[in-house]
């Protein structure tokens, strides 16, 4: 199948599964993860209408930027204090914030950039020690402490579920979307629980029937990645 091919199937299915459930299809961005792929892939999907991009390490952002179609930015990746610099100027939207220290390093930069940018909050949900995020009984401190920052929004919750072939996802994915409207009952400041960004190819479309707003899908899009980029 072609690229073109591969997203129409992709946009089906999120089609499919939003409406099976009596959600309305718009409601759900698709994020191409690009992780690995050239700008030239990055530009064939941005024509065929992607509006918004995933990419797992800051250093793809920096060194891919410049060469991209006009896009919205997002890392979705793991991100270190001294990786901030690479994305906040470029990024509309951090997923993978974990600590009150990154969200102080987001600020920090943000604050010096003069801009706004939103976050979401990383919750490792099915506990595994190989995940990054942080447990649900820690999330209130990161959102009392986001209540002091000034350029940095909290706009709600990402997770990564285990694979299907070891776990069921759905189960995972329904603790997420609890979590997410327990917290949205809640008044925290400068906290706006508008976005749950959970699914990626294996299970995206579970993830749909279970309240994501944010879907990000890499190889059901653009096939098995062509190369590595070297790290830094």
């Amino acid at each position: 199948m072609s690229i073109e091919q591969r997203l129409g199937e992709v946009r089906r299915r999120i089609r499919d599964a939003a409406e099976s459930c009596g959600r309305d299809p718009s409601d759900i961005t698709l994020i191409a993860v690009t992780k690995t792929h050239p700008p030239e892939l990055m530009n064939e999907v941005i024509k065929l209408g992607i509006t918004d991009i995933g990419e797992n390490k800051p250093q793809e952002v920096r060194d891919k930027f410049a060469r991209v179609l006009p896009v919205r930015w997002h890392l979705i990746g793991h991100l270190q204090t001294n990786k901030v610099k690479y994305v906040i100027d470029r990024c509309v939207m951090i997923h993978s914030v974990d600590s009150i220290r990154l969200m102080d390093e987001i600020e920090r930069l943000a604050v010096l950039h003069d801009r706004d940018i939103d976050i979401l909050i990383q919750i490792n949900i099915s506990g595994e020690s190989s995940k990054s995020g942080i447990a649900p009984d820690e999330l209130e401190s990161l959102l009392i402490h986001a209540g002091g920052l000034k350029r940095t929004h909290v706009k709600g919750l990402m997770t990564i579920a285990p694979k299907a072939e070891t776990d069921d996802p759905g189960i995972h994915f329904r603790n997420m979307q609890l979590l997410f409207e327990a917290v949205k009952k809640r008044s925290f400041a400068n906290v706006e629980m508008r976005e749950l960004s959970m699914g990626m190819s294996g299970d995206y479309e579970t993830a749909v029937k279970y309240g994501a707003t944010l879907v990000r899908v890499g190889s059901a899009i653009f096939g098995p990645r062509s190369y590595d980029v070297p790290a830094e």
